[in-house]
């Protein structure tokens, strides 16, 4: 698995320590200059770059103009096509919306899993795997999660939920030549539960950096509970107000209890 987790602004040139690749959320593109020198220069270094369509930070996918203005402009490695939250047929449609335009040769689309329930999630991966999709996308934190495993720690029961619905992807036979990128996790020991299936290409999650900004302190198994704080908290925050030893302490313990190799020039 490669691994990236995004960062407030302050720590973006400090991110390549710990991070596999970068993982850009469009709609601070046009909103802060720093923010968009970074993957200006991610792009011109030959950084990978996965651009996502931010649902998750905006509560739905970023203006469709601009998406298609970014994607042109930063030519990332992969762009994640808009979807809708947990309803497939909105997702399917976006999905075969997007698949209409050009992209640089370099750029490859993939689209996220979404779905009521874990039988219209089923549906919905078979879909877009239909409209030609190589790499689909899974989200970490659909409410029927929680039906499919319960548990009495709702983030575990969370996490649990979407290992158990990923296996279910992985054993079916009509998708055994694609790949998943895994959005987000309820609790960080989650990745370490797939053993290291070459499937699953690429993660991205904020959680150790949003608990170390919390003086939320990874221990040897990880975390019980997901943290609290999310990017649009802590984005702004000043590099002095940061204790960037928690940054690394957790980041590190983040690939050991998951079995994620460690990034050769860091540790």
């Amino acid at each position: 698995m490669k691994v990236s987790h995004e960062v407030p602004r302050c720590l973006l040139t400090s991110s390549i320590e710990f991070n596999d690749y970068d993982y850009c959320l469009p709609h601070l593109l046009d909103q802060d200059e720093e923010y968009l020198q970074y993957f200006i220069d991610a792009r011109d270094k030959g950084r990978y770059v996965i651009m996502d369509n931010s649902l998750h930070e905006l509560g739905e996918a970023y203006d469709y103009d601009r998406l298609r203005h970014w994607v042109t402009e930063l030519q990332p490695n992969e762009f994640i096509v808009p979807d809708v939250w947990m309803n497939c047929a909105q997702t399917a449609a976006q999905a075969k919306y997007w698949r209409q335009f050009k992209y640089h040769k370099n750029t490859k689309i993939t689209a996220v899993i979404q779905g009521e329930n874990k039988n219209q999630a089923y549906l919905c991966a078979n879909l877009l795997h239909g409209l030609g999709y190589k790499k689909l996308c899974v989200s970490y934190g659909a409410t029927w999660y929680n039906d499919f495993f319960p548990h009495s720690n709702v983030d575990m029961g969370k996490a649990l939920g979407r290992v158990r619905f990923v296996q279910g992807l992985l054993k079916l036979d009509q998708l055994k030549d694609i790949k998943f990128h895994l959005l987000g996790c309820a609790i960080p020991q989650e990745f370490g539960w797939y053993d290291n299936n070459p499937r699953i290409e690429t993660i991205d999650t904020s959680n150790p950096v949003m608990a170390g900004l919390e003086d939320n302190l990874y221990k040897e198994h990880g975390l019980n509970n997901k943290p609290k704080a999310n990017m649009n908290d802590y984005f702004d925050i000043d590099f002095k107000d940061v204790d960037y030893l928690n940054i690394v302490h957790n980041t590190t313990v983040f690939r050991e209890i998951n079995n994620i190799e460690k990034i050769k020039h860091y540790g």
